[in-house]
């Protein structure tokens, strides 16, 4: 049986006049109804609202603990295979004489600010206090909380959760996406991914399925992103003077979240109205920069030797215990305040929480990642977004969380990090570290750093989701859309948060994820089908390029 050249025309369409013209009428007007429909019910119903998500949030966790936790295992087995497969490895994501558009500085900043710069902020240094407090090996009675020896177990854990798991979920998707668009010349949108499953069915309802599920999920992903830089930027400007931001329990109040929202989605999409080639670029390149400084301030003025000492022994213990931490699933046995059930009430509370969090985050970073990706290898590909973004992880969580912890132990802070909100960590561990002024002056750095890093963020998630709603057309970027989507965003956020904090954002954000998994994992074999066939294609004489062959029958 001769083979014939792959799948390389997939239709969609798309509006040619009026206020959607360019857009795909059916994905822009669905999406922004439901995204319409949660922002009224958790204003105008709050109570309603959160007993709902929290009931649908509940069965999701409760019986899918051993699906988000093996389908990330597949996922980073997927993309180390991908590497090392000679036929994959070599295939450039893109056509003969495609270079990549930007260096490999700007690429790693842009990627590592859109997918965790944020998170970096909050998580360097709560994270590791957390685990160095509790952990599934404090649980067991192998270790004491608070204590030095259980400094190994504070970062095995938290590696997990920043380390290649988190980037494989951004890679596969990224990778699809990809190499359907720049090698086959099919549009830069999710259906894409599916067409060796699917075929051209994904012109039709089943691909703006997968497009609107791609949409919600990116809203709720980067809503839970943008939930915790809120809080951390509240945090940042109480720190710096500016006052009444700040509710009795510690958190921002309501007036904080409208001001942290109006502020940041202000920016973002005045930044997205000027494309990826300038805004995102440019602040891309500036929160790099500040990135550098901060750490470059942990290294020489923390706890130096001791983040080193994490760093090293971290990875090794990291590397280890992957197989181990990355397929084991703890169940309840039914008993209250036993060990399974607090492992089990552990491991839904970080590991399936964090699956969760980068799959929803997946359809946004790993669109934007094809977007910059165009003209590498896949080998590139995987290498660079995998390793060396996970390397950065690792150092931020080392030295800034490192020395949090050291302070703590040796350095007399006393409880004056570990009692601060997860937000305010940061801010308390660089003033405790300083006198007043250059503790002020450390703190703006860090709001200014977190500001870059949250518009970075939300500027991308308004051009990824009009990409998608425009059936993959980068062009058509009409600015009531952008207006719309940057306006949508910040309302998700502010409801959610207003209406049941953090808990509510999350649960909305687990909800959404769902639906997502199952097209990521979909991806996944679509991605091994098409290149095992392009290699018996190649060696058919059959063109697998877009440059290289009409689109098939």
């Amino acid at each position: 049986m001769s083979m014939k050249p792959p799948l390389m025309d997939l239709p969609i369409e798309t509006a040619e006049s009026g206020f959607y013209a360019g857009f795909s009428k059916n994905v822009a007007v669905i999406s922004k109804i439901i995204i319409a429909v949660l922002v009224i019910w958790a204003v105008v119903f709050p109570e309603s609202a959160g007993r709902v998500l929290n009931a649908i949030n509940g069965f999701i966790l409760a019986n899918t603990a051993y699906w988000y936790v093996w389908i990330v295992a597949l996922f980073v087995l997927l993309c180390v295979v991908l590497a090392i497969w000679p036929t994959a490895g070599r295939l450039k994501l893109g056509v003969e004489g495609d270079v990549p558009e930007f260096s490999n500085f700007s690429w790693f900043s842009m990627m590592f600010g859109a997918g965790i710069g944020v998170g970096m902020l909050t998580w360097a240094v709560a994270e590791p206090m957390y685990h160095f407090n509790n952990n599934p090996e404090v649980i067991k009675g192998l270790a004491e909380g608070g204590t030095a020896e259980n400094v190994r177990n504070a970062y095995k854990w938290s590696f997990l959760h920043w380390g290649f798991g988190a980037w494989a979920c951004y890679a596969i998707a990224g990778l699809s996406l990809a190499f359907f668009c720049y090698r086959r010349g099919l549009p830069l949108t999710m259906r894409s991914s599916l067409t060796p499953i699917f075929g051209k069915s994904l012109s039709g309802p089943l691909g703006a399925l997968i497009d609107i599920v791609a949409v919600v999920a990116t809203i709720l992903g980067v809503a839970q992103t943008l939930g915790f830089g809120v809080e951390q930027f509240v945090a940042g400007l109480t720190r710096i003077g500016i006052g009444g931001l700040i509710g009795e329990s510690g958190t921002a109040n309501t007036m904080g979240i409208v001001v942290a929202i109006v502020v940041i989605m202000a920016a973002s999409t005045m930044s997205a109205l000027s494309g990826v080639g300038k805004g995102i670029k440019w602040l891309s390149n500036l929160n790099m920069g500040l990135s550098i400084f901060l750490l470059a301030f942990f290294l020489l003025f923390g706890s130096t030797f001791f983040g080193l000492q994490a760093l090293v022994v971290g990875i090794w213990d990291y590397l280890i215990a992957l197989p181990e931490m990355m397929f084991t699933v703890w169940r309840s046995d039914g008993v209250e305040d036993s060990v399974a059930t607090k492992l089990e009430g552990w491991q839904g509370g970080w590991s399936v929480f964090y699956w969760a969090w980068w799959i929803a985050f997946a359809p946004f970073v790993g669109l934007f990642l094809a977007r910059i990706s165009k003209g590498r290898t896949i080998r590139e590909f995987v290498l660079g977004a995998i390793f060396v973004p996970s390397l950065m992880c690792f150092v931020w969580f080392t030295w800034a969380g490192g020395t949090a912890i050291d302070l703590e132990l040796t350095g007399g802070a006393g409880g004056a990090i570990s009692g601060a909100s997860d937000g305010d960590k940061i801010f308390a561990a660089v003033n405790f570290m300083l006198n007043d002024a250059l503790g002020w002056i450390m703190s703006v750095i860090i709001v200014v750093l977190l500001m870059t890093y949250l518009v970075t963020t939300a500027d991308s998630a308004v051009l990824i989701v009009n990409t998608i709603n425009a059936a993959g057309d980068e062009g058509p970027k009409a600015r009531p859309h952008i207006y719309f989507w940057g306006i949508a965003l910040g309302a998700v956020v502010a409801a959610l948060l207003i209406a049941g904090g953090h808990k509510a954002i999350t649960t909305a954000m687990v909800i959404g994820a769902f639906p997502f998994s199952v097209v990521m994992v979909l991806q996944c074999f679509a991605l091994i089908k098409a290149i095992w066939n392009d290699g018996k294609r190649e060696e058919a004489g059959v063109a697998t390029t877009a440059d290289a062959a009409a689109p098939a029958e």
